[in-house]
Parts: structure tokens; sequence; C-alpha cells
């Protein structure tokens, strides 16, 4: 089976240099006149560009594995543990109109990360895009195994890999089933590391954003809004009416948000109540809304094949940069299937 993929941006790296300022307390020899001080002209080095992560566009000293852990998105598992680590978050939908998350960490790695739950083809068709990534969840369909096993991704499962899971105190199954990520990524040794997967970071573009307080998305049985916050410079993260809360405290939020607008489809998989599973095309064209710095723009997005990354441009066709930091993005469709 083909997968689609990915990009992102890297800047080059940095040093600056002092010029180093000599001087002596030596008094001259008796009859000597004292030597006139010169000091050779020193040329001003200009000040290179610290590298930028290409997840984040926020500076790094080095380029690590990456980490994809399938993560629960109903008010049963929530709060989520690990989600504010993440360098990049994609909401999908699921059975039932319902959605579920897939958490990307590269360059930050939180200890414990959860509650995991079971893989969907559409992740399959999103991990190419960074490389070999390990791939964390609890179980996935049985017509499906031979899927994960032909995917571009490292199974770090709990069947692979079950003393990386353990079950969290107060609370109930399956919603208590959590990580340690370092366990994960010991069982995957050869994971590709972060990349170029399209994003670019930087100054916003000069024109086309339109001033927004708030920006909803919604899939058939769940709703996000994300409402921003001057003051963190962050989206905040709302879902069905209530603040999307972190365990390890605060509300969840973003500098930016990117709700990509796809064709989700029924896929040939489905639960035991015969609601079938959507797939999530993310290869191809089409529209897309960013969110950053209080405004909303309206962009559009491309992902060649499954072995390219994503990139976002203006409707001029310049780059969309993201703000540094932590992204979202919202794999929507304009006209949602219920399966």
């Amino acid at each position: 089976m083909r997968l689609p993929r990915m990009i992102s941006v890297t800047l080059a790296g940095a040093a600056v240099l002092l010029p180093l300022a000599a001087c002596s307390s030596d008094e001259p020899a008796a009859g000597q006149a004292p030597e006139t001080a010169t000091s050779a002209p020193s040329e001003e080095q200009p000040a290179e560009e610290a590298p930028a992560h290409p997840f984040t566009g926020k500076p790094y000293d080095a380029l690590r594995p990456v980490l994809a852990v399938k993560i629960e998105n109903t008010a049963a598992g929530k709060p989520q543990l690990g989600l504010k680590s993440a360098d990049i978050v994609y909401v999908e939908q699921v059975e039932a109109g319902l959605t579920r998350l897939m958490a990307i960490f590269s360059s930050k790695l939180p200890p414990k990360v959860g509650p995991v739950r079971s893989a969907r083809i559409s992740d399959l068709h999103i991990a190419p895009m960074f490389g070999k990534p390990a791939f964390a969840y609890s179980g996935v369909q049985t017509k499906m195994l031979p899927f994960v096993a032909e995917a571009s991704l490292f199974d770090v499962g709990d069947t692979r890999n079950p003393g990386a899971y353990f079950r969290q105190p107060g609370r109930f199954a399956p919603y208590n089933l959590f990580a340690t990520t370092k366990q994960l990524l010991a069982k995957a040794p050869k994971a590709s590391k972060a990349k170029d997967i399209g994003f670019t970071f930087g100054e916003a573009p000069a024109e086309g954003g339109v001033e927004r307080t708030s920006y909803t998305v919604r899939w058939p049985a769940a709703r996000f809004t994300f409402t921003w916050n001057e003051q963190r410079k962050q989206w905040m993260i709302w879902q069905d009416g209530k603040k999307d809360m972190a365990a390890e405290g605060g509300q969840l939020g973003a500098p930016t948000v990117v709700v990509q607008y796809t064709k989700t489809e029924r896929s040939q998989f489905h639960d035991k109540n015969q609601s079938y599973t959507p797939l999530v095309h993310t290869t191809g064209k089409g529209s897309a809304v960013v969110l950053r710095d209080g405004k909303a723009y309206k962009a559009r997005w491309e992902r060649e094949s499954e072995t390219s990354g994503t990139t976002f441009t203006t409707e001029s066709g310049e780059p969309m940069n993201f703000a540094p930091g932590q992204v979202w993005v919202a794999l929507a469709s304009r006209k949602p299937v219920i399966p």
C-alpha cells in the first residue's frame, strides 16, 4: 500500500563572533617615549541565523528521532498527558463522527503520554511524510494488520512493545493506557530524525489576514473552537464548548492552527457497530485556513505524493509562514461524511 507524506523548513547554524580587546598597564622604561597605541580595525562579522527546527521554527541543538502517538480525544479520556510537549498535533475524524489525535514529538519529549488509543488507516497515510517514525498505538483491527506491517513506520504499539505501557491509576479502561516515551523510542533505534516536511516559519504575510478572535471547526460529532489570547500569543483550544485542559495543568493552546480541508470518505474498515472508519486524503491539493497572530489567512495546501511533505501558500502563491512554536493541524472537510 502506498501512503502519503509532508515537508518543513530548516534555517542555518548560528554563531556570534565578539571582537577580543587587549589592554596593557605596563609603564614605559625610563628615558623612553611611550609607544603610540594603535588598534587594528576590526571587521564586524554579521551574525548568522540560529538553526530553526523543521517542525516548530524554534532554535534547536540537534535533530532527534520522530515519535508519533495516537491519543484519545473524547471527554472520557481527558485530560490528556504530554500534548503540551508535542511539536505537531493532528486532529482526525474517526468512527461515529468523533475525533482522535495523532501527536508528533521530536524537539521535546515528555516522560509519559496518553491515553494511548488504537490506530486508524489515515494515520498510515500521514506517517510517511516524517520518513519512518516510531508509531505508538494500542491495537488495531485485524484486517488492518497487513497495512501497518507495510507502512513507513516502526511499530512500537502495545503488542510489540508491552513494557513501554502502563495503566494509569485513577482512570478506567480503555482510557487508562499510558506510555513511557523513552521506552517507546528505545524499541525504534533507527526511527527517522526530524526533517523538512514543508512547513515554513517567519513573519506573517503583509496582506490577506482577517482579524479573528475565534474560529470554529466542526466534525459530525465534535466541535473545536480556537480563541485568540493576545497576552499568551496563542490560540486557546476549546472542544465541545469546554476548555481543553492538559493533565500537566493549564489550557491547551498553540501559536499556529491550520485548518486543512481534505476529502474524507469511507474506508474499507468499520467497527463492531458497522460504523465505517473515515479515510482522510492528505495528498493532492486543497484549501486551508491558517490562524496566527489573531488573524485568519486563506491558504492553499499541496502534497504531491506520499514521499513528499505538505506545503502551504497564500492565495498569491507566497509561502504561508507559521508562527514559531507548536502547530495544530485540524484535518477537516467542507462536506463531512458520517460513516
